[in-house]
């Protein structure tokens, strides 16, 4: 498959002209004209790289790309490291940002509704980019904890009583803890992002609201393997999903 037409499709696909982003979504650099083989992993990090390598990959699809707002743009030390990886491979770098959170099937909060087994019930944020809606089932915060470290494979850093039952959820993946007082404001009983900040453990407390911290990376590895998977299944295309750990 053509790369251009492969950017061109994921482009239309995620509807990327919707959205005003932190970075250029779609080809960020161009590799080889055709693609067979995509490696997918969640940021586009010299390990993420180098694995793409050795897999002989022709391109490289991820969440987190390059060339975001206010970075320095001169491509020395790491950027230069990263670059030269790319280009001395002939691999592509396919990335999207804000596009692969929002996404109705493919998107990061999407994925995290079905590994979760949550029932959405609406969205809310810029972009509409958050999500809330319902556990299967009202269970303690505790129980919730260890069913969202077990579906993420990485424990929960969680503000809030421990037996606090919990059935009215909202959610959003990645580093969005400035959007807590927006989830207050739904009346749920707990709001899941990756992320935590100093003053949304006092909010949680003084609101009653729980918070769960999950990880930025692990609530951001469900869109870009659902995509991947997507295209392997849409395209025939050889597509491998690398997770590159992160703590965070």
């Amino acid at each position: 498959m053509e790369c251009r037409e492969l950017a061109r499709y994921l482009e239309i696909l995620l509807d990327t002209a919707h959205f005003k982003d932190y970075c250029p979504n779609g080809l960020q650099v161009e590799g080889r004209a055709e693609v067979r083989k995509i490696v997918a992993g969640v940021s586009a990090c010299q390990d993420l790289l180098d694995a793409a390598a050795a897999r002989s990959a022709d391109a490289l699809l991820v969440h987190h790309g390059w060339f975001w707002r206010g970075e320095d743009g001169r491509v020395t030390g790491v950027r230069r490291s990263r670059l030269k990886t790319l280009l001395d491979h002939g691999i592509n770098l396919l990335a999207f940002h804000l596009p692969l959170d929002a996404h109705s099937e493919f998107g990061n909060n999407a994925q995290l509704a079905k590994q979760l087994d949550w029932i959405p019930e609406g969205r809310f944020g810029e972009h509409e980019l958050g999500w809330h809606g319902r556990t299967r089932k009202p269970l303690p915060l505790e129980e919730l904890a260890r069913h969202v470290a077990e579906n993420l494979q990485r424990p929960p850093l969680y503000v809030g009583a421990s037996r606090r039952i919990i059935s009215r959820v909202a959610w959003c993946s990645g580093g969005a803890q400035d959007w807590f007082e927006q989830a207050v404001e739904l009346g749920v009983d707990a709001y899941m992002t990756g992320e935590i900040s100093e003053h949304n453990v006092h909010l949680a407390r003084e609101s009653g609201v729980a918070y769960i911290a999950a990880g930025h990376h692990a609530t951001e590895r469900g869109g870009v393997r659902a995509l991947a998977a997507h295209l392997a299944e849409h395209f025939g295309l050889d597509c491998e999903f690398v997770d590159i750990d992160n703590p965070v």
